[in-house]
């Protein structure tokens, strides 16, 4: 973005006016913020998208045990999910679970009631009958082979496989050692307990994903292609730039492109969280993921559909879990670890003490067992990346798109928040703020510089014009009206107006013509009158603020950050209006790109290792800058490609609030993966040690294993919600 004086070739050169240009264009982002240590992962595979069909699979590398999810939904987008990090292999498939369970763990619920009671009664009839120990074992079999036969089946297979150290192989290695030691109603309980601790797993799961599907749920599956007056129902990857489709009424828009027929609202929900329809006109752009509200609409395509608006935000909430916070990757390499380093231990504590005799066999394997079913590092490998994955999907219905758990973390982080000034903090269109007239007629005043301006298109020309029809909607300016229109190359305009000579223009145009102006003033762009050689008044011309500006610093100060920075090419009286307005901690005006730069680097020097430094930016210029900050965060980017790759954080509308709303969303969300990790790794090692000394049963065990990781799945859900900034 550069900052240059306005000289244009229909002679405007209107004092104090600084035009920001925006540069249009992407580039690969490969930005890496060492504040938040983000990489990318070669273990993740993206999507891929084959018509109507939409998949999506994540595999997180931590231990050599394997947890696989597999959930089929019915709209019509797939998922599957493998977590080669915890010690775990639950497969549950299932259909439509839209308002409840699907159809696997409707099988798995009917499969844990046939086992508890039949548990029960086997334990009431070996009390009140004396049965050989053999008989025992037979009649307890029959509830832990209903319940736990998957689990036996999947741990074979998994050894065949080459993984040893799955939860299933551990799992049946405690319950068979529990029925080995004659324990058969703890062998079954354990199992059970494990059962139904990954059914609410599995159903959190499921739950947690909600909006993220939601959101999935803007791909279009067909478009209704027009060619030679017929209409034909085509997918959208078949249809070209320059096509027509029409999009009736309920449909979602399937591809990017400008309103040629009709006009309507549309639910742009989807793409920006905001529930207000927007109404689109003829010649205006119309949005892929976007839904139509009121009337038939033809649209003329403009982009391909792997280069749409949709395309491109799925593409990146799918690839957000590549960008791992440094809290995923400790937990990743932990996994790697601690489980084969327990089942040691598990060993040790078995052989060890008897060995020594310090003890019976059946007591030390009976600790050594507790060791085994504990050595899973599920809870952890599973709840922190969906704490992360459950804040992403959160601030994504929120029209927040957060391309990486990484920035997440940075985001908690913030310190310091620098922000552009044009289209950030302010509207970007230039609109009449004060009109000062000699002889206090303001309304003469202004009808004389918008007749003179009239065949302007100027944008201070043409933001005169505007005001005055505004005030005149029933009166048109016409040719007649306005005569011997002259343009004087960098200083103004001249006219014949009602036979007198108008002149409009800035400081030097009335110096050049000898009129003395009577007052001084403070900020904006002046347009200067005189009215055959008398000077008539001045009319100031601004960026006017956006109505969320204001409360969106207010957030921000109480949400914690300690300073925000405003960064502008405009002139210094307009930026220090501005600034004091807003209540700007610091600003810098008259800049050009490099210096904006400059800028940002010094001030993450100045809080390396205190803080992070943001950037936000309009989404269409600054890129260098929104690349270099620790967290670059782009607004007002619906539609805007250069928005989606230069920056980290995508705002899909203009709105400043959700910048505080991002920082809330991702504070929750880190306080929530903080949880969890504490208490997972806490009950772990209470667990274990009570292990050790012979106090804790086996189904305190399985408690630490899967109970432990149900909380926490249940806890990271709530990463999802917080109150709005």
């Amino acid at each position: 973005m550069c900052s240059h004086n306005s000289e244009h070739k229909h002679s405007h050169n209107h004092e104090e006016h600084e035009h920001e240009h925006h540069e249009h264009g992407g580039h690969n982002h490969e930005a890496e913020h060492d504040s938040c240590g983000c990489h990318e992962h070669e273990e993740h595979e993206h999507h891929h998208h084959e018509h109507e069909e939409h998949g999506h699979g994540h595999e997180h590398g931590a231990c050599g045990c394997g947890h696989h999810h597999e959930h089929s939904h019915e709209h019509e987008h797939h998922h599957e999910h493998g977590h080669e990090g915890c010690c775990c292999s639950h497969s549950h498939c299932g259909c439509s679970h839209e308002g409840g369970f699907s159809g696997g763990q409707k099988t798995i619920i009917a499969r844990c009631i046939a086992s508890a009671v039949l548990l029960v009664a086997c334990i009431i009839i070996r009390n009140k009958v004396a049965m050989p120990r053999l008989a025992q074992l037979l009649m307890f079999a029959v509830p832990y082979l209903i319940i736990g036969y998957d689990v036996l089946l999947r741990a074979a297979i998994n050894i065949f496989h080459g993984e040893v150290f799955d939860e299933n192989f551990l799992m049946g290695i405690a319950t068979v050692g529990a029925f080995a030691l004659g324990e058969y109603p703890e062998g079954v309980f354990v199992m059970l307990f494990s059962q139904i601790g990954e059914l609410f797993e599995d159903y959190a799961v499921d739950k947690s994903r909600d909006s993220i599907a939601e959101l999935m749920n803007i791909r279009p599956d067909s478009a209704n292609l027009e060619k030679d007056g017929s209409i034909t129902v085509v997918t959208p990857e078949e249809v070209h730039i320059g096509d027509v489709i029409v999009v009736r009424v309920g449909e979602k828009v399937p591809l990017d492109g400008v309103l040629i027929e009709g006009e309507t609202d549309l639910d742009t929900k989807a793409l920006t969280g905001e529930s207000m329809p927007r109404h689109v006109a003829l010649n205006e752009a119309v949005l892929s993921g976007c839904i139509n509200l009121s009337g038939v609409i033809k649209v003329r395509v403009e982009k391909e559909f792997g280069e749409s608006t949709v395309t491109k935000i799925l593409n990146l909430v799918e690839n957000a879990a590549s960008k791992k916070t440094k809290a995923e990757s400790f937990i990743t390499r932990f996994a790697h670890w601690y489980t084969p380093v327990v089942v040691c231990l598990a060993v040790a504590v078995a052989f060890l003490p008897p060995l020594l005799q310090l003890g019976s066999w059946s007591e030390w394997v009976r600790r050594a067992l507790v060791f085994l079913i504990v050595s899973c590092p599920c809870a952890l490998v599973i709840s922190v990346p969906m704490g992360f994955f459950v804040g992403i999907g959160s601030a994504s219905k929120r029209g927040i798109l957060i391309k990486g758990s990484c920035y997440i973390e940075a985001l908690s982080n913030l310190s310091t928040a620098v922000f552009d000034k044009t289209g950030t903090l302010t509207k970007g269109v230039f609109a009449v703020t004060e009109i000062n007239a000699a002889d206090s007629d303001k309304d003469a005043l202004l009808r004389l510089a918008a007749f003179a301006e009239s065949s302007s298109i100027h944008p201070v020309a043409v933001s005169i014009t505007n005001a005055w029809k505004e005030k005149n909607p029933e009166y048109e300016i016409s040719e007649g009206s306005v005569q011997n229109i002259k343009e004087h190359a960098g200083f103004g305009v001249e006219a014949l107006i009602d036979g007198k000579t108008v002149c409009c223009g800035n400081n030097a145009y009335m110096e050049k013509l000898g009129i003395s102006i009577d007052r001084r003033f403070e900020s904006g762009t002046l347009v200067h009158v005189a009215e055959d050689g008398v000077y008539k008044g001045t009319i100031t011309i601004s960026d006017e603020l956006k109505e969320q500006s204001v409360k969106a610093l207010q957030s921000l100060k109480s949400a914690g950050v300690k300073k925000t920075v405003m960064l502008t090419g405009d002139a210094e009286s307009v930026a220090k209006k501005v600034a004091a307005s807003l209540g700007i901690d610091e600003y810098k005006a008259g800049l050009l790109p490099d210096d904006k730069l400059d800028i940002v680097e010094k001030l993450i020097t100045e809080s390396s290792g205190n803080g992070v430094v943001s950037f936000v930016g309009d989404g269409i210029n600054d890129a260098p800058v929104l690349r270099r900050a620790d967290v670059g965060i782009s607004m007002g980017a619906l539609g805007s490609d250069a928005a989606i790759e230069a920056s980290d954080v995508v705002l899909m509308d203009d709105n400043p609030l959700k910048v505080a709303e991002a920082v809330k969303i991702s504070r929750k969300t880190m306080a929530v993966v903080k949880q969890n990790i504490w208490f997972s790794l806490g009950v772990k090692v209470l667990v274990l040690a009570a292990g050790v000394l012979g106090v804790a049963p086996l189904w305190l065990a399985v408690f630490a294993d899967v109970g432990v990781l149900v909380l926490a799945v249940a806890n990271a859900m709530r990463a999802g919600r917080f109150a709005k900034a």
